[in-house]
């Protein structure tokens, strides 16, 4: 398998088409989970797939071997999510958001939410709220890293994910109210 996978690298270095066919098909699905989390709907995600693919093709002479390929990618993938929404949207400040004062609390949904239904609901979070979560959730990223990574600070961060997680929480009571309303009518 490493050195089928070697010889498909070598091929993408030297412009082979259906090397480069190779390479996509072997992370394309994944990579688009990881482009629907932080995109806020599906063309933006199939957006973030291509360029993320160019990138890749056009970085891959700079893949050293150190760690999989498959994280080597995804970390692509990642910044060019956080590229594409720096590009659209400016940084939303704390203070810009409404705050109730409540907290996110811990283990809170229902199992009838798919995960379809739950990326949905990530997909409707403000910006920067999906990033922080997802980096954070998703990517195991700690708040200092997420900070450099959106030019924000690490109290910010924190701030952004626990209001993240409530919005989150709020939302999913909404789903759950509204089918629970649609098997009672």
């Amino acid at each position: 398998m490493m050195d089928a996978l070697e010889n498909v690298i070598k091929g993408c270095l030297k412009g082979n088409k259906a090397d480069q066919h190779r390479l996509y098909s072997l992370f394309s699905s994944k990579m688009y989970g990881v482009c629907l989390r932080f995109a806020s709907s599906y063309d933006e995600a199939q957006d973030i797939l291509q360029e993320g693919f160019i990138k890749v093709f056009e970085k891959l002479s700079t893949f050293q071997g150190k760690g999989s390929l498959e994280g080597w990618v995804k970390r692509i993938f990642i910044n060019t999510a956080i590229e594409k929404y720096r590009e659209r949207v400016y940084h939303l400040s704390v203070h810009d958001m409404s705050d109730n004062g409540h907290f996110a609390e811990e283990n809170m949904g229902p199992s009838s939410l798919g995960v379809k239904d739950l990326l949905a609901l990530i997909q409707h979070l403000p910006v920067q709220y999906r990033l922080v979560f997802n980096l954070h959730t998703m990517d195991g990223l700690n708040h200092k890293e997420i900070g450099e990574m959106l030019n924000i600070t690490e109290s910010t961060s924190r701030s952004n994910l626990s209001r993240a997680r409530l919005l989150l929480q709020e939302m999913i009571k909404k789903e759950v109210r509204l089918a629970d309303k649609k098997i009672i009518d």
